[in-house]
């Protein structure tokens, strides 16, 4: 259904298996798609890419959401309230302390839960991360992995603003998505919340910064994520 209405191919299946004893899980397959995750292969200019996935976004986004799943529990809330995660997000602030504007960071979180999605659900992709994108010969030609996939907010989907894009590319992206400010807000959130919660963790020694920033296909580290947030933040109109 969702398949039909955009512009870029998404994974299509063409099987669907059921747990048995030989593998206790349910399984499918999809049709295939040429090209690489755009956090390996090269890309011929990422304010081009960033272009192309907010054209992306906003068909999406047009496609009647009756019927389709609220966020939840299942889809780790993408698309929900971002307050699901504020004990975490002020929990992971307050650990990081001496190593970030804490301040800062806890007026962007402060920012991005005060508002709310205020027209209707949309449908939203719920993890759009340049290892999901996949392209060929430079050009985003794919988006996978709609297991996120859920109707709501799209100020989740916005997080690759800062994940994945640079000055140029991340103007391109707002301008062509043209969403209000207070969704950019509560991206704001989602990034940070990301963000913290990861180099937190690291800290703890629970995973590996260098490993998680390959895995998720972000353009820079947590740290420096976490930066261009607030800078992004204190630039942003009153």
């Amino acid at each position: 259904m969702l398949a039909r209405q955009l512009p870029l191919p998404i994974p299509e299946p063409v099987a669907i298996g059921q747990p048995d004893v030989d593998f206790p899980r349910a399984w499918s397959i999809y049709r295939w798609i040429e090209g690489e995750p755009a956090s390996h292969a090269p890309v011929a200019g990422l304010p081009a890419l960033a272009s192309q996935l907010a054209g992306f976004l906003r068909a999406l986004y047009a496609i009647d959401p009756s019927g389709g799943p609220p966020a939840g529990a299942h889809n780790f809330w993408r698309g929900g309230p971002l307050d699901t995660y504020d004990a975490q997000a002020r929990g992971s602030i307050r650990r990081l302390t001496d190593d970030i504007d804490a301040d800062t960071a806890t007026a962007v979180w402060d920012t991005a839960v005060a508002s709310t999605w205020g027209r209707s659900p949309v449908w939203v992709h719920g993890d759009v991360a340049a290892s999901n994108l996949i392209v060929a010969g430079g050009r985003l030609q794919a988006v996978i992995d709609f297991g996120c996939a859920a109707v709501g907010d799209p100020a989740c989907d916005l997080v690759f603003a800062w994940t994945g894009c640079t000055n140029e590319a991340r103007t391109t992206f707002r301008d062509t998505l043209a969403l209000d400010d207070a969704t950019w807000a509560r991206a704001r959130g989602w990034a940070l919340w990301k963000a913290v919660i990861t180099l937190a963790q690291a800290q703890q020694g629970h995973l590996d910064l260098d490993a998680t920033r390959r895995r998720f296909g972000w353009r820079l580290g947590a740290r420096e994520l976490i930066d261009l947030v607030l800078d992004d933040h204190r630039a942003a109109p009153a």
